[in-house]
């Protein structure tokens, strides 16, 4: 009984100790994968029995961001916008595809922040605005790059997306190349 007492105390002492940003950080982790969601699915889905499965896979990368469970819920999300497009038959809309893989991107960048932030940490404001000022930055370049692409693939007829899956895969082979060789220096 005395082993069993000592552990809620010690739990008891970890709450309190928590800080204000790491909760923070996983609150916007917690939003950022639910907005996904909103963007993703149907209005069918959201409205019915499935919007509380979704709203706890949205706890789950959360209380894990070390685990499997980021990778889980960007696969939900997927899953989502897959069931709107091919079984709804919701037509594919720019604005909403650069959305889900933005709010994708901000649910990893949080959830690679939060896996290394202690529930005890004491952060300066500026780290996290510096930290989501980058991720913005970098959701931005996405959208104009993925806009541009769009448009090349419209100006060359019916050739232009396969000249834009081609370049395409060459970027992705390319920053695999770089990460891989990144890798190596270390």
């Amino acid at each position: 009984m005395d082993a069993v007492t000592e552990r809620v105390r010690a739990v008891r002492r970890a709450a309190g100790r928590v800080s204000l940003t790491p909760l923070l950080v996983r609150a916007g982790i917690f939003l950022s994968v639910l907005v996904g969601f909103v963007l993703a699915y149907p209005a069918q889905v959201l409205s019915g029995r499935p919007l509380g499965a979704l709203v706890l896979v949205a706890v789950l990368p959360a209380v894990g961001p070390r685990r499997v469970w980021p990778t889980f819920a960007a696969l939900v999300t997927v899953g989502g916008w897959l069931l709107a497009t091919d079984g709804y038959g919701r037509p594919i809309a720019l604005w909403r595809l650069l959305a889900v893989a933005a709010v994708l991107y901000l649910t990893h960048t949080l959830c690679a922040l939060a896996a290394v932030l202690p529930y005890d940490a004491v952060v300066d404001p500026d780290v996290l605005v510096r930290w989501l000022i980058r991720a913005g930055a970098v959701v931005l370049a996405a959208a104009v790059l993925g806009v541009l692409l769009v448009e090349i693939a419209g100006a060359g007829g019916d050739g232009g997306f396969q000249l834009v899956t081609v370049a395409g895969l060459l970027v992705a082979a390319g920053v695999t190349a770089l990460l891989g060789w990144l890798l190596r220096r270390r």
